[in-house]
Formats: structure tokens, sequence, C-alpha cells
């Protein structure tokens, strides 16, 4: 992955995305050859279990740990903005974790993963669950990031928006590394493969004996 880069991951469901995802975090192993992660990576992952939150404390004492600034990637702000910029905002911020909504949670999740750091970025499906406003300050985030980023994502338009490389499973466990956005690369995958090639493929899975 370049430095700096923010890369979107895209393919069929089965594909293998998660299972890629698992791999870099040392979960699984895979069938043949090996996964080496650098050693200066730190990753700092967003899926979509929501795990990793406290369930007894409010919203503000989860993200902040009780501090009145914290430091996010490059930048000291004051806690309660940051959360602001999730939409949890007055006394949203004083509720329990464990009295949040599914998609409170999932912008909870993702504003205390951010202010964690890290230096490498997996997200699995963050734009899931989030309203605008949440959505906005995501996309902002990233920009704002000064690691890189992989992302798996669904969503063609924000992929769009802040992608600067593609990868995508093109079917028969065929993977492509592009360098630009969604957008540049349907184009590209287009130029190489046709109209017909370029149409969407479900998985195949080979029969059970």
């Amino acid at each position: 992955v370049p430095a700096g880069a923010i890369v979107g991951i895209i393919g069929p469901n089965g594909a293998g995305k998660s299972t890629l995802f698992r791999m870099i975090q040392g979960v699984g192993t895979p069938d043949s050859g090996e996964a080496v992660i650098g050693q200066t990576a730190q990753l700092a992952f967003v899926d979509q279990s929501r795990e990793g939150l406290a369930a007894d404390k409010t919203v503000w004492q989860d993200v902040s740990g009780g501090l009145d600034n914290i430091v996010v990637g490059k930048f000291v702000m004051p806690s309660r903005a940051y959360l602001g910029r999730f939409n949890f905002k007055g006394n949203d911020q004083q509720k329990l974790v464990g009295n949040l909504s599914g998609g409170e949670r999932g912008r909870l999740h993702l504003a205390k993963t951010l202010a964690q750091g890290g230096n490498v970025l997996m997200l699995d499906e963050p734009s899931n669950d989030l309203d605008v406003e949440t959505l906005r300050a995501l996309e902002d985030a990233l920009l704002e990031f000064a690691g890189s980023a992989m992302i798996i994502s669904h969503d063609r338009w924000f992929l769009d928006r802040i992608c600067t490389h593609i990868l995508a499973c093109e079917g028969d466990s065929q993977w492509f590394f592009y360098d630009g956005n969604y957008q540049e690369y349907e184009a590209d995958k287009k130029k190489r493969l046709g109209e017909e090639g370029a149409r969407p493929k479900r998985v195949r899975f080979k029969p059970i004996r």
C-alpha cells in the first residue's frame, strides 16, 4: 500500500474482502504464500461488529478518557468538539454506551478508532448506518489522516470521493490494483475488458462433494 494512499477494496460478496482483512490482522492464514506486514505498520481496525466499546461509560468518557483535549492524527482538538463532528452533541455525549442504538454505536466506534491512532486504517463497510453529517465527518477525517487507509465498501459514491487507489476482485480470484478513484477504475476496466467483461459477476463456488 503506497504511503498516504486511501485504497478502496471492491468485489462481489464472497470474493474474500473480509478474509483479506483478517489475514492482514493475523487472524487467518492464506491457503498459499504468506501475508507480510511492514515492521512499522500500526493497524487500526473498524469493522461491523462494533467491538471495543465500554458499555458502562458515557460517549464522551469512552472516546476522551476524561481529557478535555485529545490528539487526532496531526492535530490537538477539544474532545467534545471532536465528538460533535460525529453528530454527538450536547446531552448525547452523556449517554451511556450500553444504551446506544446500532447507528450510534457505529458512529462512536468510528470516532474512537480514528482517535486512537495507528498509521494504517482498515475499515469494513464504514458508511453503513451513518447519516449524511457523520459520513462527511468520516470523509474529512480520512482525507486529513496522515497514514494510509484500506476500505471495504459497496458505496461507490463514497469511494469515488476519497479513494486514491482501487483493489478490485474482477472474478475467478483475479485481483487488479488501480491508481485512481472508483470512477476512473470503472472506465479503465471497460477499456481493458470491454462492456461485457466489465459487468459485475457473481462469485461461483466449487460444489461440495
